[in-house]
C-alpha cells in the first residue's frame, strides 16, 4: 500500500523521452517513502489521498539562484524564511549562492557550516554553490568533495569586498579546474571595465539617480562578458551557466559562443519577463538589481527566445537585504537586488501561459527540469516512476493578488506586490510531505543536503 496517492490531477509530465505519456493527462500519482512509483489510473489502497480533480500537478519548484544568507547575514533573510516563500511560490528545492553568507562558501569548513544551519532551518530539500574568487582556485576539489553543485564567479564587483571579482586570470584556471571535476561555472556577465567607468563619470558629475544607474550598465556590458566567458569556456572545456541574462542580445551571445562549442546553458529571471526599466523609475529601489531592468523592447526580444527554446532556465535570484538598505537619495548606493523567489512560477503562468500560450510542459522544463538535468540532482525536476515526489498543485481557473501580509520573507517588500496573477498555487509537496497548503506552511520536518550525481551525463552542456 503506497503512503499516499494524489487522485485525479491534471499531471505534466516532461524528462525523459522513454517515459510513458498517458492519453488521460488526468492521473493518479502513488507515493511511498518520499518517492513515486507508480502513474496511473485508479490506483488502490493509500494511507493517504489528495484529491487534485481540477488541478494542474506541476514538478516543483527547483529554484538555482537564491541568496538566503544563511550563515551570517539571517537579518537580510536566512532559509527558514526564504524557503517558506519558495515553498509558497510551488518550490520545494533550491541551491543558495555562496557570496551573501557570512563566510561566504570559499573552503570545505565553510560548506559545512552553511550546510548544518540550512538543515536545520529550510523545509526545501537545498544544495549549494561554492564560490570562485581569486587566490582560491586550489579550494575548488575540496568544495567539490564537500558536494558543490558547482561555482559562482562574478566578473563585475559583486558590491562585497570578501566575495572579489574574477579577473580573466582567475576565471581560465578555475574552469579549467571546474573541467576537471565535471562541474559547472555560473557566472555573473557585466563588464567591470565598462560598468565601473560609467558609473564613475556619472557619480563624479552628481548624478546618482535612477537613470543614471540604468545607463551605466547598458546591455553592450552584459554581451561582452558572456563573449569572454564563452570563449574561455570553449578553451577550457568547463561547463558554462550564464545566470541571469537580462536582454534579448544576451542570449543572443551565449547562442552564439555555443555555436562556436562552448558548453552554455542560459538562465533568465522572472522579474526580467514581467517588469521593465520604466518600472524602476515607477518603483524605485525595490526593483534596482544588477544587470538591471531593461527596455521594454529588450523584454520582448528575451520573451522571443524563451519562446524559441533559446533559454534553459527561469530562476528568481532572490536577493534581500534589510529595508535601510533599500534606502536613500543615491541609488548607486542602494543595495540591488530583487525579492522575488514566491513569484517566479506565477509569473510564467501568467505572462507565459495564459498571454503568450508558452506550453505547461516548457513551464516545468524552465522550473524543474533542466536545472535539475544541469546541476546533476537525482530524482528531481520531473513526474516520473523513481523521482522525489516534489510537486505544485496549481489552479489554473483562479487568480491570485500578491499581498504585503502575503509575503513569507523576511521583509515584507517586493516589485510583485500588488500584481494579480492567473493561477494560484494551492498545496506545496515535497518528498511526499505538504509543506505548504492554502496560504499556510504546513511543514512537518526539514529538508537535506543534495549532491550531485558523480558520473557524467552526456545530455547536459546543450541545450537541456
Amino acid at each position: 500500500m503506497p503512503d499516499l496517492v494524489i487522485r485525479g490531477g491534471n499531471a505534466v509530465l516532461v524528462g525523459q523521452a522513454s517515459w510513458p505519456v498517458y492519453a488521460e493527462p488526468r492521473v493518479d500519482i502513488a507515493v511511498e517513502a518520499g518517492q513515486i512509483v507508480e502513474i496511473g489510473n485508479e490506483i488502490s489502497g493509500a494511507a493517504e489521498e489528495i484529491d487534485a480533480r481540477g488541478l494542474t500537478i506541476f514538478p516543483a519548484v527547483l529554484d538555482c539562484h537564491v541568496h538566503f544568507n544563511e550563515p551570517g547575514r539571517t537579518d537580510w533573510e536566512g532559509a527558514a524564511s526564504g524557503s517558506r516563500a519558495l515553498a509558497a511560490g510551488g518550490g520545494a528545492t533550491f541551491i543558495d549562492m555562496p557570496l551573501n553568507s557570512t563566510p561566504c562558501t570559499l573552503s570545505a569548513s565553510d560548506f559545512e557550516s552553511k550546510r548544518e544551519a540550512l538543515e536545520r532551518s529550510s523545509i526545501a530539500d537545498f544544495a549549494l554553490w561554492g564560490g570562485l574568487v581569486p587566490g582560491r582556485v586550489g579550494a575548488l576539489a575540496e568544495l567539490a568533495e564537500c558536494g558543490a553543485v558547482g561555482f559562482k564567479a562574478f566578473l563585475s564587483n559583486s558590491g562585497l569586498p570578501e566575495f572579489p571579482r574574477a579577473d580573466d586570470f582567475t576565471l581560465y584556471e578555475g574552469m579549467r579546474e571546474a573541467a576537471r571535476l565535471n562541474l559547472p561555472v555560473a557566472v555573473h556577465a557585466e563588464s567591470e571595465e565598462l560598468t565601473a567607468g560609467l558609473a564613475r563619470r556619472v557619480i563624479e558629475a552628481g548624478r546618482t539617480s535612477i537613470r543614471d544607474y540604468l545607463d551605466s550598465r547598458p546591455v553592450l556590458a552584459e554581451v561582452e562578458a558572456i563573449q569572454r566567458a564563452g570563449l574561455i569556456a570553449a578553451e577550457t572545456g568547463a561547463k558554462l551557466h550564464i545566470v541571469h541574462v537580462s536582454s534579448g542580445r544576451g542570449v543572443a551571445a551565449a547562442l552564439e559562443a555555443r555555436a562556436r562549442g562552448a558548453n552554455i546553458t542560459i538562465e533568465t529571471c522572472a522579474h526580467y519577463l514581467y517588469f521593465t526599466e520604466e518600472d524602476v523609475e515607477r518603483l524605485g529601489a525595490v526593483a534596482k538589481c544588477a544587470p538591471p531592468l531593461r527596455s521594454a523592447a529588450e523584454s520582448e526580444s528575451l520573451w522571443g527566445h524563451l519562446m524559441a527554446g533559446d533559454v534553459d532556465v527561469v530562476a528568481s535570484d532572490h536577493s534581500p537585504a534589510l529595508p535601510s538598505m533599500k534606502d536613500g537619495a543615491d541609488f548607486f548606493s542602494i543595495w540591488g537586488g530583487i525579492a522575488g523567489v514566491q513569484s517566479t512560477l506565477a509569473v510564467l503562468l501568467d505572462r507565459g501561459h495564459f498571454a503568450r500560450a508558452l506550453p505547461l510542459q516548457r513551464i516545468a522544463e524552465l522550473t524543474a527540469a533542466s536545472p535539475a538535468r544541469r546541476f546533476s540532482l537525482p530524482r528531481k525536476g520531473s513526474i516520473a516512476p523513481g523521482m522525489d515526489a516534489d510537486f505544485v498543485l496549481v489552479d489554473l481557473s483562479a487568480c491570485d493578488t500578491l499581498k504585503r501580509d502575503g509575503l513569507f520573507q523576511r521583509h515584507s517588500f517586493s516589485p510583485y506586490v500588488g500584481e494579480t496573477f492567473r493561477g494560484r498555487v494551492c498545496r506545496t509537496i515535497r518528498r511526499g510531505e505538504t509543506i505548504f497548503q492554502d496560504g499556510r506552511i504546513a511543514a512537518r520536518s526539514c529538508g537535506r543536503l543534495l549532491r550531485p550525481r558523480t558520473t557524467d551525463d552526456a545530455s547536459l552542456g546543450t541545450n537541456p
